[in-house]
């Protein structure tokens, strides 16, 4: 680990404490809006056994759930500091176990599918609070309008926000605890609930006793980006304000069960009219729009995290390889914020239908969690190989993996029940997102395996005898090409066809650029090879998964340093410009391929192929992937040949 990483982790500070509390918990933390209405029900009579039952799952679900198996098992399985279910699969890959790419697609793609319910439920079940001084208003207009700005404010960053977020999550967090022990003080028997018994007895003995189970999952489904987002404040400060904020969650679910115990055998209806819930049932009345005010902000916040948490995992699968090339900008100078524009406004209209096709949080209660306990169980199949990977022993990673693969099975069933009440929108979601995913990946790697690669050293002569050939008129001083080829001594027959065949391209220097991904997250090095002297060159960039392909910048940096080493002369090579000091001009040659009509594919082949050509046009150009300047570059046209027939015979008639 860097020693940057190392500080970030074991650095502690009241400030990191703050920042933690409002960048980390959004999510996990609005769950006391709706997980006791969802278990209890608008019309169910209040059972005490259901209530005692629920709070002591919803605890041992915080317990073994969030605590043991993100806060103190997932959060040390960082990659340089960064956490979530790519840079999990980052560091897994180096097992070169082929199938793992399947949990991280699946993983990725639920927790995309997450981050386009949890806005609507959180802000939904906040502003529902007005419901209790205007029964008959219609909320879903104001939902609508709250995401709006949200969605629209993500432009500028997150930086002035995030000054407003700590401050705003501190004051949640304790008015959660205030309200719980004062509804506790009135019924200690609520306790009880710490009891696993009363869990294993809902479960076992109570008719509905594993219905209740899908919505008590409700309360760890914040635990995802938790991990997600450790980059931001390290685990030292996630571990340490999880006990403040675990505790404030218990004692205001314990809170809402007191005062739900004292009235059973009613119901909410009876208690609040058809918008009764809990959690603003145990507000006093002149409390309540205060109440209101703390909840929809912190709902915003909650939603603030889970946006820019799917920026974060759509610039990863881009690195990986997972998804199209689309448009990044960098709002602010903080590293690892980012806005993607197009990520941003398919979120926002994702949200819109969710709270036009619900309209009720109620309603979206039966949608939330089926994605999110899909993402969970790939997370612990990544982690599984994570431990073996650093040779943990077996005696104590098979009782951990087979406790959480029991927890989260049983999650999936029980939230299986809630897929024809509105599951099957987030699934729905998720296997769009699987599909995208799954057609990019599969495309890149059969296009990899009919990339014709050949040696450089067949082509050294005729490359520095085209570089003086004067009979040729010259393309430009520096002729760049972008190369796929992972050794120093190959290159695709195609560069090699462009610079010596389609239209003979001379040019002083020839320089092959070659980006790597790393599955570390951020580092920025090069490499120069001297291939010809002073006529051909190999750039190799070693850059983090999560760092900025900017490739004009990059190389303009490359050979500021080899003018000062004294590596290179990048002047004009032209008379007049060279006595004036001019520096030369520099050309980008990318290939971009298409489908030849001499191909034979299987019918595999031709789904994944055509569906990557149709998003491909869709993605960003490569120019603009690689950050180029666009007066510099030219684009060919390159047919990719799969299967080509090997005779084709034709008869000759005189």
């Amino acid at each position: 680990m860097s020693a940057h990483n190392h500080q970030l982790h074991s650095k502690l500070s009241v400030a990191g404490l703050l920042i933690t509390l409002g960048i980390i918990y959004g999510d996990i933390g609005t769950s006391p809006l709706y997980v006791m209405k969802a278990i209890i029900g608008l019309n169910h009579v209040i059972d005490k056994d259901i209530i005692l039952g629920g709070l002591s799952c919803i605890f041992w679900t915080l317990t073994l759930q969030t605590t043991l198996k993100y806060v103190i098992i997932t959060l040390s399985a960082d990659n340089h500091g960064e956490g979530g279910i790519f840079a999990l699969y980052a560091l897994v890959k180096r097992t070169k176990i082929q199938w793992l790419i399947v949990p991280a697609i699946i993983g990725g793609s639920a927790l995309l599918a997450d981050g386009i319910i949890t806005p609507p439920i959180s802000v939904s079940s906040a502003v529902e609070g007005i419901r209790t001084f205007y029964p008959g208003i219609n909320t879903v207009p104001i939902v609508i309008g709250i995401l709006f700005v949200l969605f629209t404010i993500q432009q500028f960053g997150t930086k002035l926000v995030g000054k407003f977020f700590a401050p705003m999550m501190l004051i949640w967090f304790s008015m959660l605890g205030i309200l719980g022990i004062i509804q506790i003080g009135t019924n200690l028997e609520v306790f009880h609930a710490l009891n696993p018994y009363y869990a294993y007895h809902l479960l076992k003995i109570h008719p509905d006793g594993f219905y209740v189970l899908g919505f008590v999952f409700l309360c760890t489904t914040g635990a995802e980006a938790l991990y997600s987002d450790m980059g931001h404040c390290g685990r030292k400060n996630i571990r340490i304000s999880w006990i403040f904020v675990k505790t404030t969650l218990v004692l205001n679910y314990f809170g809402q069960g007191a005062y739900l115990i004292k009235h059973q055998g009613e119901t909410l209806m009876n208690l609040g009219g058809k918008n009764a819930n809990p959690f603003y049932l145990i507000m006093e009345n002149w409390f309540q729009p205060i109440g209101i005010v703390i909840a929809t902000m912190a709902a915003v916040i909650a939603s603030q995290a889970l946006i820019s948490g799917s920026f974060t995992l759509i610039n990863e699968a881009m690195r990986l390889n997972f998804w199209p090339k689309v448009k990044i900008k960098y709002p602010t100078d903080l590293k690892g914020q980012l806005y993607i524009p197009s990520i941003n406004w398919l979120l926002f209209v994702g949200c819109v239908g969710i709270v036009l096709h619900f309209e009720e949080s109620g309603n979206m209660e039966a949608a939330y969690g089926l994605a999110i306990v899909l993402c969970m169980i790939m997370t612990t199949i990544l982690l599984n190989y994570y431990l073996i990977m650093k040779r943990v022993s077996m005696f104590i990673i098979a009782p951990i993996i087979a406790l959480y693969a029991c927890i989260e099975v049983s999650f999936l069933i029980a939230n299986l029940d809630k897929f024809p009440h509105g599951g099957y929108v987030t699934l729905m979601i998720a296997c769009v997102l699987i599909g995208i995913m799954t057609v990019w990946y599969l495309a890149k790697k059969i296009s990899k395996a009919y990339t014709k690669i050949v040696k450089i050293e067949s082509y050294k002569k005729v490359l520095a005898e085209l570089s003086v050939d004067l009979s040729i008129p010259k393309y430009a001083t520096h002729l760049i090409y972008m190369t796929n080829s992972n050794r120093t001594d190959e290159i695709e027959e195609k560069v090699m066809y462009s610079i010596l065949q389609k239209r003979p391209k001379r040019a002083d220097m020839y320089w092959f650029v070659h980006v790597n991904i790393l599955n570390e997250p951020y580092k920025r090095e090069y490499r120069v090879t001297e291939i010809i002297n002073d006529d051909l060159y190999r750039v190799d960039f070693n850059l983090g998964f999560r760092e900025p392909t900017k490739i004009n910048l990059m190389f303009k940096e490359v050979l500021r340093d080899m003018v000062q080493n004294g590596e290179v002369d990048v002047t004009s090579r032209y008379e007049s410009l060279n006595k004036n000091n001019i520096v030369g001009d520099f050309k980008f040659v990318l290939s971009e391929k298409f489908l030849s009509n001499d191909s034979d594919l299987t019918f595999f082949e031709k789904i994944v192929m055509n569906s990557y050509f149709i998003l491909k046009k869709l993605s960003l150009s490569e120019e603009k992937g690689f950050g180029l300047d666009s007066s510099s570059v030219k684009v060919e046209q390159f047919p990719m040949v799969l299967h080509a027939p090997e005779k084709f015979e034709m008869t000759r008639i005189h």
